[in-house]
């Protein structure tokens, strides 16, 4: 299993830094085949860290419209919410 296939990002936005923060709660997103096995054995191999828990979330994308009136769809994606050990920190630059 190839980490670079699992994760595509680190979210970062006001809520995922709260929770970053306060919690020890990452946001990432993933890709849609990724699992919770998956996702949290590529979060500990890259970030050399211990994984609690993983919450994932499928978002559809939202419709929107060109300029000539056209529907279209923005991409679909899944997010991942990682718990880490108590402790345990993900060094964001």
């Amino acid at each position: 299993m190839q980490a670079d296939k699992i994760l595509k990002l680190v979210r970062l936005s006001e809520k995922s830094n709260k929770l970053s923060s306060e919690l020890g709660q990452y946001t990432f997103e993933v890709f849609g085949h990724a699992n919770k096995h998956q996702i949290a054995q590529a979060v500990e191999q890259t970030f050399k860290v211990t994984v609690r828990r993983v919450n994932t979330a499928t978002y559809r994308g939202k419709n929107k419209k060109s300029r000539q009136g056209r529907p279209s769809v923005g991409s679909d994606y899944k997010k991942a919410i990682v718990t880490l050990k108590a402790g345990d920190k993900i060094e964001l630059v």
